[in-house]
């Protein structure tokens, strides 16, 4: 055996003979912050990530409007449309 592994098995040992009651042990104040950290910064994320392909939509939808209108300007079917905009 490796010193390490027979250092990682008497740890493994010790910790396995001391376990405290799980009644008592909580994660506390600090714990409740992290948790709240963590969730809150997970939320603003999909947010921030909901806008951002929303915009690359619209953007590509703005780009295919363009393209759409010059093809046909270069038909020279300006007059031709629907009439309506698109949205």
């Amino acid at each position: 055996m490796t010193p390490l592994f027979s250092a990682a098995t008497s740890v493994w040992l010790l910790a396995d003979e001391t376990t405290p009651d799980p009644d008592t042990v909580t994660p506390g104040v600090v714990g409740f912050i992290v948790t709240f950290l963590v969730a809150t910064v997970t939320v603003l994320l999909v947010i921030d990530m909901v806008r951002r392909v929303r915009r690359v939509n619209y953007r590509e939808q703005v780009r295919a409007e363009l393209e759409e209108e010059l093809a046909a300007q270069s038909r020279g079917d300006k007059g031709k449309g629907t009439g309506a905009p698109k949205r």
